[in-house]
């Protein structure tokens, strides 16, 4: 990767980690699983999307981690194990977010901890296939 590459990719990454801990610091006020589900979701589909990016493979513009999951795994067949938490993560860009979006009003702390450990193993899994450079410096 070059350098723009490489910047962008942590880019992506960066953001996606700074969703995982937004979910985290939610998760404490109990009334925000709504909010912090949603930000599972976006580590999710940033963190593939800075897969991609890093393959130099161009993606829609979308929040639907099931299309990005299954996009990835036509260069790397492991993203095939992440199917099933593409499926899970996909509805939380937007059920939770607006009124009528959900046949529940709010997330439990079960989907919400479900969630988060999807989030969680998309983002590591990713990072551990980049090299060093292109890996987000730890907050």
């Amino acid at each position: 990767m070059d350098e723009a590459n490489i910047e962008a990719v942590r880019d992506w990454l960066t953001r996606a980690n700074h969703d995982l801990l937004a979910a985290r610091t939610l998760e404490s006020f109990r009334s925000q699983f709504d909010t912090a589900i949603y930000h599972c979701q976006q580590a999710g589909e940033k963190a593939v999307k800075a897969w991609l990016h890093s393959q130099n493979e161009v993606f829609a513009k979308t929040h639907d981690v099931e299309q990005l999951v299954e996009q990835a795994m036509k260069m790397n067949a492991g993203f095939a194990q992440f199917k099933n938490a593409a499926q899970i993560l996909t509805p939380y860009a937007a059920a939770f977010r607006y009124p009528g979006g959900s046949e529940e009003p709010m997330p439990t702390r079960e989907q919400f901890a479900e969630a988060l450990q999807h989030a969680q193993k998309i983002y590591d899994f990713v990072v551990d296939l980049l090299p060093g450079e292109a890996r987000p410096t730890q907050n």
